[in-house]
């Protein structure tokens, strides 16, 4: 099969590139090391938050002012995440989009709110403020505690275990190849083209040609950027999600705060999922982290997710802790999305870090984009691997 562009990767932004790259016309085959949505993008809790979270303004003005440039994405995934339903013509893929907030419970947790919220007006993302009683008003299953809240009407959350499928569905019938359980053993540029060595499931090896690469791999990512030779900096980062017994419907919204580490939202089946960038314990193999396992859960991590759940909204107590679970995700040292062809591999395309569910699905368009027509209508400049070229600057093939 002469191929246009291989993906490794079988996580929401891998399969989303598929569906987008297939429906350009492009020849694809996408290859998982494991089972399809099985990494972070089958284990995180699914939320939708175009507001900027906690962990990007919490260090200081730079650094809100550089992750506000994530703000178009943000705003093109909100259309996206609107209309996938129809687009893949799927009954119910649980998508909600109710509404979020992001609280705050002192006066200096109020002014950091309203800077976020300037950052968010500049780029044109709908948000707005409200006070104390506003909050009381919309949200009354909140504590009293909370002064003030900035609302994102758009915000909500997805079912991940249904949109990969769904995208992958997709794909297969517009031709994609999928192999799961398959490695990749190693990579290289000839003659133009990329030769992709695989392993399958039976342990047969294999050998993938196409005129390019796009590594999805997420926590991963690093790890698959060195097959060929390249430095990717994505730092494997393990976090605990839990979730309640079902009980009657409370928390209409997508809940997060601006000085605490949570994120919360109620399923229709009646479970609250509790969540917000709390640690679990990664696996050790000699001197590096096993990503090959899933990380421990940390009950300091979970008592302390749920501590911060219970204090917003009482009325949690009430309810049981069901089961808690981790997952591992890719994080780049400057929190921004890593998005482009690496300017020392022609063909060698990147997609991963940032916020990779709810930017899944523009990141897979992004890409079908930009290796398809050689540009993107969004400008995705400050997102280039080519940030790190100081890294690579003697790497890659000659």
């Amino acid at each position: 099969m002469n191929l246009d562009v291989v993906i490794i990767g079988g996580g929401l932004v891998g399969v989303a590139s598929a569906h987008f790259l297939a429906r350009g016309g492009a020849r694809v085959c996408l290859i998982e090391k494991g089972d399809l949505n099985r990494g972070a993008s089958g284990q995180n809790a699914g939320s939708l938050h175009f507001q900027m979270e906690h962990r990007l303004v919490e260090h200081g003005e730079a650094m809100t002012a550089l992750a506000a440039s994530m703000l178009p994405l943000s705003l093109d995934a909100i259309d996206r995440w609107g209309g996938i339903t129809s687009e893949l013509g799927e009954d119910d893929l649980d998508v909600v989009m109710h509404g979020g907030l992001m609280l705050a419970e002192t006066p200096e947790q109020v002014a950091k709110l309203e800077r976020k919220r300037a950052h968010e007006e500049k780029w044109g993302l709908p948000t707005r403020m409200l006070d104390q009683a506003e909050v009381r008003e919309m949200a009354p299953y909140l504590t009293d505690t909370v002064l003030a809240a900035s609302f994102c009407p758009v915000e909500g959350h997805g079912n991940p275990r249904l949109i990969t499928s769904a995208l992958a569905r997709s794909a297969l019938a517009q031709g994609v190849e999928i192999r799961s359980g398959t490695g990749v053993t190693a990579m290289r540029r000839r003659d133009g083209r990329w030769e992709v060595d695989v392993t399958g499931p039976d342990g047969e090896g294999d050998r993938i040609e196409a005129d390019m690469v796009l590594n999805a791999g997420g926590a991963w990512a690093g790890r698959i950027a060195t097959l060929a030779g390249l430095h990717i900096p994505v730092l494997p980062v393990a976090l605990t999600m839990n979730a309640t017994t079902p009980a009657r419907p409370l928390i209409g919204h997508l809940i997060q705060h601006v000085g605490k580490r949570i994120s919360m939202k109620q399923l229709r089946e009646g479970n609250v999922l509790i969540g917000g960038g709390w640690s679990a314990r990664m696996h050790r193999k000699g001197d590096q982290f096993d990503l090959s396992r899933r990380p421990a859960s940390d009950l300091d991590s979970i008592q302390g997710n749920v501590t911060i759940a219970l204090d917003l909204v009482p009325e949690l107590e009430q309810m049981h802790l069901m089961r808690s679970w981790t997952g591992t995700v890719g994080v780049t040292s400057d929190s921004l999305p890593i998005l482009g062809e690496v300017p020392q591999a022609p063909g060698y395309y990147v997609a991963t870090g940032g916020s990779g569910f709810t930017l899944g699905l523009t990141y897979g368009a992004l890409m079908a984009e930009h290796m398809l027509t050689r540009k993107t209508e969004l400008d995705i400049d400050l997102f280039s691997p080519a940030r790190f070229n100081h890294v690579n600057m003697f790497m890659g093939p000659k």
